[in-house]
């Protein structure tokens, strides 16, 4: 599948370096050219030597060095490739990347290159999980980075959590994801996928609304569209950017949720991963509620918001052909969830734990459970865009599947 495609692959420093051994190996075997950027820190933990004797092509590691750089050498290795491959990715290399530092020949590279880049980080879970690392992984994401990983699992630190390098048979998946053509099964589906809080207005400065981020929906926004899809995403108010090849419908509350969703018009399939509010004030205020010194605080009455999934899975012509809703739960999740699918009327319902314990509300993974008239379908512990994709193949497979009366022809 990897046929002549040239990959520029940068090792930097990290005991995981040991994996890009066995990824240049796969990637030889798969008909792909690989030419090696060996960071000093790299250096370290695999020799030029190695990756050389692998790739069957020189390693570059020196910025400053006079025979590369009389061609423009870190020009030339930046678009001579189709894709760029750092494993490990380091937090300090991520760092770099997303203040667009080039301070050594890897570095410059990235910053140079307009071919697409895949990253697979590894690092101590406490460096993965701190908010300089998160804010920015979310920056280069939105510059379209691609990343695989990290895994959950045991550290040479003796530590254990997400930080882990992905495997290289699974950062091989990766790379052939993003150089080879997806197959698009939805092709022709239109999808609603809603994300994100919704807000209630109080009086013009205060209102209701809870602590959804918006990734998750995001994601299996993004994640339909890779398939195919036509997408339009509505969501509430996060401070996630638009993603791309889709299009985004930016509302603040239940009822302009709702508005927005049944505009897109006649869709296949409807996925409900807002967080949308329950309540709403009943009679919000024109001005700001003031308060009064001795006096008591207001009264505030709330009325029920819109319900959107029940709304969208209420049987009829417009009802798409697949609804998917969303629970989250702080307990019972499951039974909690199948009462939800059978209230709501939809085909399946997605839950997870939000109790303040997971970290899924603004957390990077998810632990979910598919639930549909099949039964109970839990999944391991995922990032949030391996949760999407694997939801996105899942709608592919039930429309590939043939319907009760096409089988009964």
């Amino acid at each position: 599948m990897l046929t002549g495609k040239r990959i520029l692959l940068i090792v930097s420093g990290g005991i995981a370096a040991f994996k890009s051994l066995e990824l240049i190996r796969r990637l030889r075997e798969r008909g792909a050219s690989v030419r090696c950027v060996l960071t000093e820190a790299g250096a370290k933990f695999v020799t030029p030597l190695s990756l050389q004797a692998l790739s069957e092509d020189r390693v570059y590691s020196d910025m400053f060095s006079l025979t590369d750089e009389s061609e423009m050498g870190h020009i030339q290795l930046s678009r001579d490739a189709d894709l760029l491959v750092m494993a490990p990715a380091t937090a300090d290399l991520l760092a770099r990347m997303a203040a667009g530092l080039a301070d050594d020949l890897a570095a410059t590279v990235l910053l140079a290159t307009d071919k697409p880049v895949l990253v697979a980080p590894a690092m101590n879970v406490r460096m993965w999980t701190h908010a300089a690392t998160v804010a920015n992984v979310e920056t280069l994401r939105r510059r379209g980075v691609h990343f695989v990983g990290p895994n959950d699992g045991a550290m040479a630190c003796n530590e254990f959590g997400p930080g882990r390098m992905s495997e290289p048979a699974e950062i091989l998946s990766a790379i052939e994801s993003v150089l080879v053509p997806r197959e698009q099964p939805l092709a022709g589906k239109r999808a609603v996928v809603t994300s994100g809080p919704t807000r209630e207005a109080i009086d013009p400065v205060r209102y209701i609304s809870n602590h959804s981020s918006g990734k998750q929906g995001h994601a299996i926004a993004s994640a339909l569209a890779a398939l195919g899809a036509q997408v339009t995403l509505v969501s509430g108010p996060v401070a996630l950017g638009d993603p791309p090849g889709l299009r985004t419908v930016r509302v603040d509350s239940a009822d302009q949720m709702l508005a927005a969703c049944l505009a897109a018009g006649r869709i296949d399939i409807a996925v409900c991963a807002a967080a949308v509010a329950d309540w709403k004030a009943a009679r919000p205020t024109a001005a700001k509620l003031k308060k009064k010194a001795g006096a008591a605080p207001p009264t505030l009455e709330l009325a029920l918001n819109p319900d959107i999934l029940a709304t969208l899975a209420k049987p009829g012509p417009q009802r798409p052909a697949l609804v998917v809703g969303f629970a989250a739960e702080t307990e019972n999740l499951v039974a909690n969830a199948i009462d939800k699918r059978r209230r709501k009327g939809c085909d399946w319902i997605v839950a997870n734990d939000v109790s303040p314990a997971s970290g899924t509300f603004g957390g990077e993974r998810n632990t979910v459970h598919l639930i549909s008239a099949a039964g109970v379908e839990s999944w391991p512990t995922l990032s949030k865009d391996d949760v999407a994709m694997r939801l996105a193949g899942r709608v592919a497979l039930h429309f590939s599947q043939p319907t009760k009366a096409e089988a009964a022809e």
